[in-house]
């Protein structure tokens, strides 16, 4: 099993819990830099993997290979993490790294541990509230997902998604509760609680 976990913004004592617990409990950590391995250090040595910083696909593809070939032989038998700043599933490289492992490795599972995200970080920081809502993007102006908070009417709220060109739906209630149930696309109940979400894409 391979865990792609999420060290937060940068902050040392930032980091969750579970984190810590997963890094000491973990057969091999692994991070894509420096930074990433200071936040480790107190509870484990790392290995420093090389993510580069291009947009070659051609790099990239290889370099994600090669990562792939590195963390197999610890993910096939155990358990490895790959410790990363922020989240891992928000603007990053995780999710190509396994593309890459279940292609050549696909017996291996992988799953996600989240972090405090740079957004939440960001607003304490400037001292702002994003109360009213707002946009996320890492360049492109039309971006495909949406994510909604507070959905008390999921069904209905999908349909007038649907006019605006969203097709796929996935309703998460009462997360990390003991009764947290997730529904997809036709799944979607007539009513849901105050804390749920749904994510919509095009």
């Amino acid at each position: 099993m391979l865990i792609g976990l999420g060290l937060g913004p940068g902050e040392p004592e930032y980091l969750t819990l579970r984190a810590v617990r997963l890094l000491k409990e973990a057969d091999a950590v692994f991070v894509p830099g420096r930074i990433a391995c200071d936040l480790v250090a107190p509870y484990r040595e790392a290995e420093i993997l090389e993510f580069p910083m291009t947009e070659d696909e051609t790099v990239i593809a290889a370099c994600m290979d090669r990562n792939a070939d590195r963390i197999a032989p610890v993910a096939a038998n155990g358990t490895a993490v790959l410790g990363l700043i922020g989240d891992p599933n928000f603007f990053s490289t995780y999710s190509r790294l396994c593309e890459a492992l279940q292609v050549r490795y696909p017996g291996i599972g992988c799953r996600t541990e989240p972090a405090i995200s740079s957004i939440t970080a960001f607003a304490s920081v400037a001292g702002i509230s994003l109360s009213e809502g707002f946009m996320v993007t890492d360049g492109p102006d039309d971006v495909p997902c949406r994510i909604q908070l507070k959905v008390r009417r999921p069904r209905e709220a999908a349909a007038r998604l649907r006019e605006q060109g969203y097709r796929s739906f996935i309703l998460v209630e009462r997360m990390y509760m003991a009764d947290t149930r997730v529904y997809r696309d036709q799944e979607l109940p007539e009513q849901s609680d105050y804390m749920s979400i749904l994510y919509a894409r095009r």
